[in-house]
């Protein structure tokens, strides 16, 4: 099976290595080393210069390629504005994506697909920081904003860097089954696999994200002590501040309210402890600071789109 990964000048190299990894692994777990064959194909041949400064050499190019594709990704790159204006890679998008089963995008790779055409009407993914753009520039593709990847129809799209291995085991699993996209993970020391629709912006990254040292701290309280009384006025006093300052500054800082980064940190707590044990939905709600366990069944739910029953049958190791 030919899996072509699309690279260019300043291509973020990992976009490149980290699915072709995940499908190299699947095709030793099955002892089968022609199970999947990837081929870089380059917008123009000889070395390329990625943007971390490593170079990439490819198999082959838009213009010299030549066989069947099963699979088509475009990598993504901190720059893409020539790629997105090349006429000739245009054509040659669209001329494929009618040839091949599928094909798709890691991270800002989203943008060549739009600008061929290829997004519209699509659900798509991208990575976090680029969805807004995304979004304004291509108004027909309906960006989700937080997911990890997005399938619709054989359009596959996946959110930044990393999460282009979420992606690849996704179709790992498609072509050959959740055992051996379970091993493949393990080997690679991946999540087991993560749902499309969870949201790439876990507690413990937003927790990176706010310049002030005293909303840090909060935050730094919450992640480790979500059985407190994590309330408003109880983190305002632990900051310092007012409730009604202390909501503004939490907000501006982080982009989300306090009640909203608690629910987030205690039901990304519950999803690692339902994916490592088999703890059940009651005590599952009182270690992760829930006294209700109907609440936090909702909060579940409403957090990862899925049940609490669901995300097991379908996660959990």
């Amino acid at each position: 099976m030919r899996i072509a990964i699309l690279a260019f000048p300043r291509v973020q190299l990992l976009d490149v290595a980290g699915p072709a990894d995940v499908f190299n692994e699947a095709s030793r777990q099955l002892g089968k080393p022609r199970a999947y064959q990837v081929q870089v194909i380059g917008t123009e041949e000889g070395m390329l210069k990625s943007s971390s400064g490593l170079r990439l050499a490819v198999d082959a190019t838009i213009a010299t390629h030549r066989g069947p594709i099963d699979t088509l990704l475009v990598a993504g790159s901190p720059n893409l504005e020539d790629m997105a204006s090349d006429a000739r890679l245009q054509e040659w998008l669209r001329r494929q994506s009618r040839a091949v089963r599928r094909y798709g995008s890691v991270c800002t790779g989203a943008f060549v697909l739009a600008a061929s055409g290829l997004l519209d009407g699509k659900r798509v993914a991208t990575h976090w920081n680029s969805t807004a753009r995304l979004a304004a520039a291509y108004p027909q593709a309906c960006v989700e904003a937080d997911a990890i990847y997005v399938r619709d129809g054989k359009l596959f799209t996946s959110a930044g860097v990393t999460a282009g291995m979420d992606l690849a085991l996704a179709m790992v699993e498609e072509d050959h089954g959740r055992e051996l996209a379970l091993r493949v993970a393990r080997e690679l020391v991946m999540f087991l696999k993560r749902p499309g629709g969870q949201s790439q912006f876990s507690a413990h990254l937003a927790a990176q994200t706010s310049e002030r040292s005293s909303v840090r701290a909060v935050q730094d309280h919450v992640l480790a002590n979500l059985k407190d009384d994590l309330s408003v006025p109880a983190l305002a006093s632990r900051a310092g501040m007012s409730e009604r300052t202390f909501a503004r500054i939490f907000r501006s800082e982080t982009g989300t309210t306090p009640a909203e980064f608690v629910e987030n940190a205690r039901i990304d707590a519950a999803r690692r402890l339902a994916e490592e044990s088999d703890l059940p939905a009651k005590r599952l709600a009182d270690a992760v600071g829930y006294a209700n366990v109907d609440g936090f069944r909702r909060a579940f739910g409403r957090r990862l789109g899925v049940s609490l029953v669901e995300y097991r049958n379908r996660f959990a190791r």
